[in-house]
């Protein structure tokens, strides 16, 4: 009776740790849902009016996606917050630090902007961007060998085609390590994945990746951190 008893408790005590868990993971979810709703508001409305009919954001959107503000979602219902296209020129914008969650823009027009300085890790993790037009005295980031054509045109600097840098092993100061594989990620970035079943440190440990054994740890973590918290302050009730 005792052993049946003990055993109930600690299925009960698994099943409350996993659901704590599971809530956890949902809330923190459902939050980052919100924010990332909220910066798009926000990186749409940046300027006034909507997607300007003299960009070349107006023209692809017309045939790939719809307009809301100054950005251009995609049509497909199921992925309704994905930007394509985000036209900020002429916003009287001086300085660029991030782009927000523009990372799936296709297109990006900055230009007529008194921008004097862009760094190139702004648009780090920005694989799939194809045409980005900037002021004249900007100059490609990544530098004209990222993409595949530059040119200006009033006053207006257009960097065309990106380049695939995983394609150009020459221009690479080194390379992906073993096990592992290369992404473009961004004009002038790349980033190395491991291959299927390798994970760790330069993709050396070989086998699935433990994540029922992370994921115990962590719930661990939780849960005493959780309790710590807890006593401390039914502890600091019973004291006053």
């Amino acid at each position: 009776m005792i052993l049946f008893l003990a055993k109930m408790k600690a299925s009960i005590t698994t099943y409350a740790v996993s659901t704590v868990y599971l809530y956890t993971v949902l809330f923190v979810l459902f939050s980052a849902y919100v924010d990332s709703q909220d910066i798009d508001v926000q990186l749409c409305q940046m300027c006034e009016g909507t997607v300007r009919q003299d960009s070349p954001v107006w023209d692809f959107c017309l045939k790939k996606g719809q307009i809301k503000g100054r950005c251009c979602f995609e049509n497909n219902t199921s992925n309704i917050d994905t930007i394509i296209g985000l036209d900020l020129s002429n916003c009287s914008i001086s300085h660029v630090e991030h782009l927000y969650n523009s990372f799936t823009a296709v297109i990006i027009d900055l230009s007529n902007n008194p921008i004097t300085n862009l760094s190139d890790f702004v648009f780090q993790g920005f694989s799939h961007l194809t045409q980005l037009l900037l002021p004249s005295k900007l100059e490609c980031p990544g530098g004209n060998s990222s993409w595949e054509a530059v040119e200006v045109k009033n006053n207006t600097r257009i960097c065309e085609g990106q380049k695939n840098l995983c394609n150009q092993t020459a221009l690479m100061p080194w390379n992906c390590p073993e096990n592992s594989f290369c992404s473009p990620y961004g004009p002038g970035f790349f980033e190395c994945g491991c291959l299927h079943n390798f994970h760790g440190y330069k993709c050396m440990r070989e086998g699935e990746f433990p994540i029922g054994k992370v994921l115990g740890i962590l719930t661990g973590s939780t849960v005493v951190a959780s309790s710590l918290l807890w006593f401390a302050q039914r502890r600091k009730v019973e004291t006053t």
